[in-house]
């Protein structure tokens, strides 16, 4: 398919895709020597519900709302998975648009990472942090522009329906 036939919303869903990939194989977070990558800090951030990660009794002493939206943040994750392939290929407009509102809504859940105070190691953040951040940013922006934006056939039907209105309601030959 030539690239101009594509419509800018695929664009700009297909390159939240690209940063999403790529935030998981860069640096998240370094605590010393150690340098956390995604697949890390998804681990981490689902610690609080598996006793047997390595990280389960760190998180454990965390306040309870920092190990909810831990946890949270990890299903997002899950979401930028399965949401958006099927709101892009199989879903109606309002699926679109309800994917589009949920990446929104991941995207201001996985602030807390870096906003909320009992964060003391914000400055620890890295670059593939702040790119999987970005990404749910860019996913619910490529999301409103599918749902929002009509396709070809839509504009078509559209026209022929105004053309047969204004023929008084029987197509001229």
């Amino acid at each position: 398919m030539p690239i101009n036939k594509w419509k800018f919303a695929h664009f700009v869903i297909a390159f939240a895709w690209a940063i999403y990939a790529l935030s998981w194989f860069l640096p998240v977070a370094e605590s010393g020597v150690y340098v956390f990558r995604g697949w890390d800090a998804f681990d981490i951030a689902l610690s609080p519900v598996l006793p047997n990660s390595p990280a389960y009794k760190d998180v454990h002493t965390d306040p309870w709302y920092s190990q909810v939206l831990s946890v949270a943040s990890a299903a997002t994750t899950v979401m930028f998975v399965v949401g958006p392939p099927f709101a892009v290929w199989r879903g109606s407009r309002r699926v679109q648009r309800a994917c589009a509102w949920a990446a929104t809504t991941a995207f201001i859940v996985n602030t807390h990472w870096y906003f909320l105070a009992w964060w003391d190691l914000r400055n620890d953040l890295s670059v593939g942090y702040f790119l999987w951040w970005l990404s749910f940013g860019v996913l619910a922006i490529g999301l409103f522009r599918l749902s929002s934006r009509g396709t070809v056939n839509q504009y078509t039907h559209a026209a022929a329906t105004e053309s047969l209105g204004s023929s008084g309601g029987a197509p001229s030959e």
